[in-house]
Order: structure tokens, then sequence, then C-alpha cells
């Protein structure tokens, strides 16, 4: 069965009348209220602060002519207020009975309409036949009790929009038109009819209409409401743009590569509303209970009212009482809420700064985690190595050892070729022409220049001693231990130059590194970098366990020997050369996920190449995880003292006096217990780590404020 996404009730998608289809998905309600609440949460709004303003004062009013101002025939103007707050108030209730009714389900509006028509009803008869019933009015109670209960809906509705703040404004990102070339001129066309392939133009300051590629044009754009990236990202030709960031001064041409439900930011919506529906696998059991809740409280309503009646001594009206308080004390909701609440308010703390969960079970299986296996290059360092040392040999100068590397590296795509490339350009070392071009993977690179016969090949592939010069071992030996890559340069079979490369932890590893200890999870490096490099790294960032010179198999080796002692493992990596990690692993965490955030491998998405994002996500999988459970056992605890206390637990020590105002606590704690379950899953919103996370947190972001408490 699915469940409404506002309360939690279970709904029987082959009887429900009430339905919305949003995004290709389709939602299923208890009640007209739920639908409205989803649909135009606003109006909603609205309708109750207008019911609010008139149900107080006449709740009020009521009160007073009860017990401060007996005037004559005070119970008739009483009736007069009450049948107000009755008919117009209390609509919503009724109405959501009449659906439950239809809908062959019991939901909490059932209890609240039946209790409060009972009470007011019963003071109508007592009012018109006052030869028949005892002249015990509970105009009072009916009227404060329906304002009360809504009264906590408001706070509650107020209190939910804010929890899906970030999926609200996620959704208003996309501008409504887009400048498209079409025919060599450029057109304003609504931004649902662009296609991919199509150019468009984002101005300067503008609001990128879909992905795509720059072709024309330089610019830098903000993209720290999708991704959580507070600075701005340069582009060029080449470069990829993001729907819904927003440019900067440049003016850009680019072509669209993904429109509509498959970019970026539509992806990001998707996997957020899905989290309005999920459920965690401890929340079963809340919802067997949510399921029989009703008709099992209006049982018990029943024995305790009758219970008294006939065997405790309770006068017919008090029995009614009872009756009336179990049913309004009672709050299947806050079961119901426990899951979707702070889910909601977990998911949309983690995609402000570029983090989703994807799948229904994904945050639950992070919470347990207690490993973290991740790779070093462009996860644990910036993935951008520089080119640190030129060292000519023999008669090469350092800028004939320039050129003629560049020479060779400018066909590779290779991050050390990259590197040489910007040392080349920052240097302004043309590289000369190269003909016989071969690249050997895992071997090295050659070609002929000028005649003569260059290679470049790693430094460990090399017998030094057998090329005559037995120092180039020291020399290459020295950079290893520095965590350096080395590369040798050689011309017609003679080493010419040395080339080291560095690639430096990228800024917060190590405060992450930190805070995923202060967990108690623990870190391993795996990487098929040599084992000096991998541990000069590992020294920096504060990781004690490495192993190094591994390939993709002897990964999963590792990874499923630590499963089978019981550990929980989450693998950190690409998402494409670590896919089979990343299915393997409880928890795959792909990290930089950029615009493939759909077809990644991992449960935990990264929208960014930031390692501080691994030890927030989990941080914010544990915190939802025990707001989930906290919210739980809220409901349960709450249920389990209030309902005997409705049912006349306290008449042997108070009397049948308690119930001159059970029924008025029982209405504010029940309005009041679906709101707490929403605050305390609320507080998810303060989730960071470290000082760093918390700098970032000032800066533009998809929540609604600015946390700025410590985790």
């Amino acid at each position: 069965m699915a469940t409404d996404p506002v309360c939690g009730m279970f709904v029987d998608e082959r009887s429900a009348e009430l339905k919305l289809v949003r995004e290709n998905r389709t939602y299923y309600f208890c009640n007209t209220s739920c639908l409205q609440t989803f649909s135009a949460p606003e109006k909603v709004l609205h309708d109750l602060r207008r019911k609010l303003s008139v149900g107080w004062p006449l709740a009020a009013a009521t009160l007073i002519l009860t017990y401060f101002w007996n005037i004559p025939k005070w119970p008739f103007a009483a009736f007069l207020l009450a049948s107000v707050v009755q008919v117009y108030v209390a609509q919503s209730f009724y109405r959501g009975t009449w659906d439950a009714i239809k809908s062959h389900i019991a939901n909490m509006d059932v209890l609240i309409a039946v209790g409060t028509t009972v009470a007011y009803l019963y003071s109508v008869a007592a009012l018109f036949l006052p030869s028949r019933l005892p002249q015990v009015f509970y105009f009072d109670a009916s009227a404060v009790i329906v304002t009360a209960i809504l009264t906590g809906s408001y706070l509650e509705h107020l209190t939910r929009e804010k929890a899906r703040g970030a999926l609200r404004e996620l959704q208003a990102l996309l501008p409504s038109t887009a400048l498209v070339i079409r025919a060599g001129r450029e057109t304003e066309v609504p931004v649902a009819e662009i296609q991919v392939g199509d150019r468009f133009v984002v101005k300067p300051g503008g609001r990128i209409p879909a992905d795509g590629t720059v072709r024309e044009g330089r610019s830098s754009t903000d993209e720290a409401l999708v991704t959580g990236e507070s600075l701005p990202v340069d582009k060029q030709p080449g470069s990829t743009i993001i729907a819904g960031t927003i440019n900067g001064e440049g003016r850009l041409i680019a072509e669209a590569t993904k429109v509509g439900e498959d970019t970026v930011l539509s992806q990001i919506g998707t996997l957020l509303a899905e989290a309005e529906t999920s459920k965690v696998p401890m929340q079963q059991l809340a919802d067997r209970i949510a399921s029989i809740f009703t008709p099992v409280v209006l049982g018990i309503a029943l024995a305790a009212g009758a219970g008294w009646f006939l065997f405790g001594g309770a006068p017919f009206n008090i029995s009614l009482l009872i009756f009336v308080t179990v049913a309004i004390t009672a709050c299947p909701c806050a079961f119901g809420l426990a899951t979707p609440a702070a889910i909601i308010s977990g998911t949309g703390r983690a995609a402000k700064d570029g983090v989703l969960f994807k799948g229904r079970d994904s945050i639950e299986k992070a919470a347990v985690v207690d490993i973290v296996m991740t790779d070093k290059t462009g996860t644990l360092t910036e993935g951008k190595p520089k080119l640190t040392d030129l060292v000519p040999l023999g008669r090469t100068t350092e800028r004939e050892l320039l050129s003629l590397a560049v020479a060779l590296e400018s066909a590779s795509e290779h991050p050390l070729a990259r590197a040489v490339v910007r040392r080349a350009k920052e240097e302004g070392v043309s590289p000369p022409k190269v003909m016989d071009f071969l690249s050997q993977p895992g071997v090295g690179l050659q070609g002929t220049i000028d005649g003569r016969k260059v290679s470049i090949v790693t430094g460990q592939s090399l017998s030094p001693p057998t090329l005559g010069l037995p120092d180039l071992a020291t020399k290459i030996e020295g950079m290893t231990q520095e965590g350096k890559a080395c590369s040798v340069l050689l011309v017609d079979g003679q080493p010419a130059g040395l080339l080291g490369f560095f690639d430096a932890p990228a800024s917060g590893v190590r405060e992450a590194v930190a805070s995923l200890k202060q967990d108690g999870v623990e870190v391993i490096m795996l990487t098929g970098d040599n084992e000096r490099a991998a541990r000069q790294v590992a020294s920096r960032v504060g990781i004690r366990e490495v192993r190094a010179s591994l390939k993709p198999a002897q990964k999963m080796e590792i990874l499923k020997a630590q499963q089978a002692v019981g550990k929980h493992v989450a693998y950190v990596g690409d998402g494409i050369n670590d896919a089979p990690s990343l299915m393997a692993a409880d928890v795959g965490i792909a990290i930089g996920a950029g615009a493939d955030v759909a077809r990644e491998a991992g449960g935990v998405i990264l929208m960014r190449s930031d390692f501080s994002s691994v030890a927030l996500s989990l941080r914010i999988a544990r915190r939802t995880v025990r707001k989930v459970r906290l919210n739980l056992f809220w409901a349960l605890g709450y249920n389990s003292v209030l309902l005997p206390v409705a049912a006349g637990l306290l008449v042997p020590f108070l009397t049948f006096t308690a119930y001159d105002y059970l029924p008025l606590v029982g209405a504010a704690a029940m309005g009041l217990s679906s709101t707490s379950v929403l605050l305390n899953s609320f507080s998810l919103r303060w989730v960071h780590v470290g000082d760093s996370q918390a700098a970032r947190l000032a800066s533009p972001s998809l929540s609604v404020a600015k946390p700025n408490a410590s985790a």
C-alpha cells in the first residue's frame, strides 16, 4: 500500500480517489486536506489562519460564558458560538472523515470529528431536552478542542514548509524562457522547448536554462545553489554548465546536452521528492501500528466510556467525556510522520551541500558505516598534479627538457600530461613537431622529434644502473620519498632528464578524516599508486592504514574481507573506474558525480569532489536515523502514557473531576505531538562537519536559514 506523503497514513491505491501526479510520480492521499497541503501549501496556511482568526475568539468567548460570566440564558449564547466553530472551523475534519469513509480507511480526522461531535451533540441535546438529561454543557470543550487541534495543525504546516525549503527553492531555479539560436538568430522560447543540440545564449547575470557545453565565450558561474560550491567556477569553451546556476559577467553560447527531466537540477529534485515518501525499514512496524490505530482507539474509547458507566459509577455525561477524551488525545500521525519528517529534513540539509541520497535504504545503510575505504587520486588529492621538478641530465637544458616533454604530452589526456602542458604554457615554451607518435598505456609515450627518438617512461619502469647513470636511481628515490611521481625523458635511448609531479591533498580532507574518526569511523586508503607516494599523502591527511599498488580486483578482495567479519563498509570513488567496488560496498559514495548523477553506482552521490562531503553525508545519515528512532519513541511513549490517562487512569486519585480539564489537555497535547515530531526532525538543518564546513554554510545555499549551531 502507498502512504500519504503528508500524514504518513496508509492509502490503498486500488480504491483511493484522492491522488496527484507530479513529475511522473503518483501520490495518494487519505483526505482532501492532505491533498491540498501537498499541492497548495500556501493556500492551506492562509485558510488555517482565517479559520483560527474566527475559532479562537469564539472559543475564548465560550469559555468565558461557561466559567466566568454566567449571564441569563448563557447556554444558548454558548450554543451559537460553538455551532459556528463546529460547522465552519471544524469543516476540514468532517471533510477528512467523509474521505476516509469513501476510501475505507480510518485517519486522525475520524477521531477528532467523532470526539468533538459527541461532546457538541450531547450539549445540544441537554440544552433542548432539559427534563431528560443533566444540565451539563460541553460547548467550551468542543470549541476549544477543535481550535487547539487546528492550531497544532497550523504549527505543523509551518514547520513542514520550512523542512521542505530545499526542494521548494530548487524547483524555482530554472528561468521560464531561454534565448535559443535558430536560423542564425536569437529567439526567445519557453525553457520546455529547448532540445538537445540547440545552442542557447546566457547573458551576464542570467540563469542557465539547460545542462550544456560552452562553445563560445568565457565567464564564471555561481553553482552554490545546486552543488554547494561556494566559489565561482570558471567556464570556457569545452566546459560544462548546469541548469539553474547563475552566469557571471561574461556572455556564453552553449550547446544543450541535457534538457527537461535529464538535467542535473531535475535529477536532484526527483531524488529529494522521493525522500518525501521514503521509509527506512525500521518504519514498517510504525506503519502497521498507524494502519490499525484509529479503529483500535475508537474501540478503547467506547470500552472506557461504557466500562466506567456500567461498572465504575460514572454518570452518563462523564462517560461521554471519557469517550471524547480518549478519541481526541490519540495521535496516529506521530507514527506516520516519524520517518518522512526526518528524511525530508535530513535530505534537504544534505542537498544544500551537494550531497544526494539515492534509494530508499541508503540513509539507514550509511548510518551504520564503521569503515570508509577511499581511493587517493582525485578523492583525497586535488586530482590536478603539478610539474614541480625539471632535472636536466647531460647536456640537456631545462627549457629543452620541457620542450621535448610537452611535444609528446600534448597528445595525451593523462593528468600528468596536462600538468606538463600547463607548465609549458606558464613558461611560454612551444612544442616542436612530433612524428610517429605512439602511446603505450602503462608504459609511456614515444615519437620522433627532429630526427631523434624521444620517449617518456615512468621512473619505476627503468633499471638506472644499466643506463650508465647510477645517480639516477638516487634522484628517483628522493622524489618517491617526497611522495612525488616521476617520469624519465629518453633521447635515443639515453636519459635526458627527470620530471617530478606532485598531487597535493585537497583542502579540507584532513579535517574530514578527523571528523570521521571522531564519529568512530575508520578510514582506509586503497590506491593503485606506489607505497611511498600513498603514505606521503596519508600522513598529511591523518590516515593510518594504507594499501597501495592495488588493482581493482584487489580492492574488492579487501572490501569483502572487511564485510566478512561484520564491518559495514562505505567505498568512496569516482563512480566510473571504481563502479564494482561502489556496488559491492554496503554504501557506495560516488564523489564528484557532476552531470552523471542519475547513472552513478553509488547510493550516496556527491555533486562535487570534496571529501568533507563524505564525512557530512555519514553524519547526516546517523543523525537522521537517530531522529527517526527518537520520533518513533516519542510517538509510542506519548500514546502509551496519555491514552491510559485519558481512559481513566487518574480517576482513583482525582475522581471524575479530572474530566473538567482532561479533554482540553488532551486536545492540546495531540495538537502539539505531530508538531514536536517535525520540530525534532527540523533540527537536522544544523548538522555540519568541522570549522571549514561551518564557514561554507555561510554561503548562499538551499537552506531556508543559515545554520549557526555546531554538530
